[in-house]
C-alpha cells in the first residue's frame, strides 16, 4: 500500500469498512460523466451511440434490418438508461443528422452515413477506457467485477430467498 492509499484510506482495515454502495454509485457517477463528456467533445451522447449501437447490422441489431421503435429501444435499454436520457429526442438529433430514417412504420433505421458515424465513435471507446483503467491491471479489474457480481449474488439472494452460492 502507498502512503498517499494509507493517508486517503487509513489501511486496508479502514478501507474494507467503507460501504459500498457509496464507492459504487461514485464509480458509477464519475465514469459515466467521463465517457459522456469525451462522447460530447466529439459532437454527440452516449444515448445516439447506444441507438446507433442497436440498428446497426454490424453491432447490436439482430432484427434483419426491421428497424426499431423509440418504445422498443427504451425497453431494450432500460437497465442502463438514465432518468435525463430522452430516446425520442435524441432520434429526431439523429434523423436531423441523416443517421437514420424513420419509415411509415415508425420504426428506425440506421443508414450508411449512420453505420460510418457509429464505426468512428466505437474507435475512441479503448483510448477512454485505457484512461478509466490506468494503473490498474487486468487482474485487479478481474476481481474487482468479481467481487462486485458475487454482491449482487448476495443481495439477489436476499431479496429472493435464494441461496447465493448458486
Amino acid at each position: 500500500m502507498t502512503a498517499d492509499q494509507q493517508t486517503h484510506t487509513g489501511g486496508d482495515r479502514a478501507l474494507a469498512a467503507e460501504p459500498i454502495a457509496y464507492w459504487t454509485g461514485m464509480a458509477h457517477k464519475e465514469v459515466l460523466a467521463f465517457i459522456r463528456a469525451q462522447q460530447a467533445k466529439l459532437g454527440f451522447t452516449q444515448p445516439q451511440y447506444w441507438i446507433l449501437r442497436h440498428l446497426s447490422p454490424h453491432d447490436l441489431a439482430t432484427d434483419g434490418g426491421r428497424g426499431m421503435t423509440v418504445p422498443e429501444m427504451i425497453e431494450t435499454m432500460k437497465t442502463y438508461l438514465q432518468f435525463e436520457d430522452d430516446l425520442a429526442a435524441e432520434a429526431e438529433t439523429l434523423l436531423d443528422r441523416g443517421w437514420i430514417t424513420r419509415g411509415a412504420d415508425g420504426r428506425l433505421r440506421i443508414t450508411e452515413a449512420g453505420d460510418t458515424a457509429r464505426a468512428d465513435l466505437k474507435t475512441h471507446a479503448p483510448a477512454w477506457r485505457d484512461l478509466i483503467h490506468d494503473g490498474i491491471d487486468d487482474a485487479d479489474y478481474v476481481t474487482t467485477v468479481r467481487v462486485l457480481q458475487r454482491m449482487l449474488r448476495n443481495v439477489r439472494a436476499t431479496e429472493d430467498g435464494s441461496d447465493p452460492q448458486h
